[in-house]
Parts: C-alpha cells; sequence; structure tokens
C-alpha cells in the first residue's frame, strides 16, 4: 500500500473521511475532494495527523471539468494514481408526487453523474497503473422503499454502472467492485452522529471494508458487495 495513491469523491466528512483515515495510516497517498472550500480545508488539516501525504481538493462531482481538473491536481502531486473511490452523494426523501425536478436532478447529477464524470476523468491514469475504482451505492440500489424514488432510481443506477464498468474495463486489467452499505452513522439526511448511532456501521468500517478490498489477490474480484450492520435497530 506505501506506493499507492488513491483519489476519494466526498471525502470531507463520513465516508469519504473514514476510507480517507484507514488508508492514510495504511501508507497510501490521499487526495480527496469536495465542494465547499472550508470542509476541504478542515478535513485536509484533521487527516495530516495519519500523515502528510494527503491533499483536499476542491472540486464538483457534477462537472466533468471539475473532476478532470481535480485529477490533475492529483497527479501533480503524487505523480500517478492507482485507486479512485466514488463517494459523492446526497439523498432528498419524499413522496415521489411531492419531489421537485430540482431535488431529481440534485440526486441524479451527484449520485449518478457524478460517478460517470469521475471515471472518465480518471480512467486514462487507472489504464496505466492496473488500478481499481470503487464506488459507494447503498442497499437502497436493490431495495426500494417509501419515499425513495429519486435515491433509490439513482443508488439503482450507480449498481448496474458499476457492474457494466467492471465488464468494459477488465481487459485493461482494471478492477471495479461496487459497495451497497446499510445504515451508517454519518451527518446523512441531517443525523446528527451519537451514541444512538452505535449499531450502525461507522465510517472507519467502510475504510476497513475498501482496504480489504484493495489488499485482495488480483486473481479475485469481489465485484458487488452488500455490507450491512449486524443487529439493525428495531
Amino acid at each position: 500500500m506505501k506506493d499507492k495513491v488513491a483519489y476519494i469523491t466526498g471525502g470531507t466528512k463520513g465516508i469519504g473521511f473514514g476510507i480517507a483515515e484507514i488508508l492514510l495510516k495504511n501508507g497510501v497517498s490521499v487526495a480527496f475532494s469536495g465542494r465547499k472550500k472550508e470542509d476541504v480545508e478542515k478535513a485536509e488539516k484533521d487527516l495530516q495527523q495519519y500523515s502528510d501525504n494527503v491533499l483536499g481538493i476542491v472540486s464538483d462531482v457534477r462537472s466533468l471539468e471539475s473532476e478532470e481538473k481535480a485529477v490533475q491536481t492529483t497527479i501533480d502531486r503524487f505523480g500517478k494514481l492507482n485507486f479512485v473511490i466514488a463517494n459523492a452523494g446526497l439523498g432528498v426523501f419524499k413522496p415521489v408526487d411531492e419531489l421537485t425536478s430540482e431535488e431529481w436532478n440534485s440526486m441524479i447529477e451527484t449520485n449518478l453523474t457524478g460517478v460517470f464524470h469521475t471515471l472518465k476523468a480518471t480512467v486514462p491514469e487507472l489504464k496505466k497503473t492496473e488500478g481499481y475504482y470503487i464506488t459507494i451505492s447503498s442497499l437502497a440500489g436493490t431495495n426500494f422503499f417509501e419515499n425513495g424514488a429519486g435515491y433509490n432510481a439513482s443508488k439503482f443506477g450507480v449498481v448496474g454502472f458499476t457492474q457494466a464498468v467492471m465488464i468494459d474495463l477488465r481487459k485493461y486489467n482494471i478492477k471495479s467492485t461496487v459497495i451497497m452499505p446499510g445504515s451508517v452513522a454519518t451527518h446523512f439526511n441531517g443525523n446528527i452522529p451519537s451514541e444512538k448511532d452505535s449499531w450502525k456501521i461507522q465510517p472507519e468500517d467502510m475504510g476497513n471494508l475498501v482496504l480489504d478490498i484493495l489488499k485482495m489477490n488480483p486473481r479475485v474480484l469481489p465485484s458487488k458487495i452488500e455490507f450491512r450492520a449486524t443487529k439493525p435497530k428495531s
């Protein structure tokens, strides 16, 4: 892991931050992105306690140009790119007849189109390193639920997209995995993590899962992973 470089979208907090933390602790150089400059600066400072080989970048996955600039900034700093974790996402939960077109577009553009932009921006580098592309979907990518029409659509899309990417890119020895977590103790959807979330998957659990995937023998590929809390809160 010590000569590897990762790029993580949505890395300023929650799952992305947890993945960055674990990778840095294990010797990976990490570039991460977020949309807000103040969030990126704070996360970079917090992550520097684990390694100096960390770089925060302001980027919006809804823009291919923005992602291309983020990747170039990563290459300028670290020289290459081995691992990409497309994690940026958001959710709006309400009945479909109340969901606005703006809310629909915000989820599709961030959760699904953003994943495509991140791949398009990084795949030339991944071809050079025979790298790894990981997307963070959700159990909502296989289980539909009330008030989840827009979110379900975006996350179902991420699952299908990543599975097709696996087939398209394996001829370049690029591996692709989609992770589908259940409830994670993050700030997602206005939650404030606390002791009440102790039963949930923790961000560091997601980081350790990603690390385990990246360390697997090259001959094997866990292409789709459902990741659940052991005992969901009743």
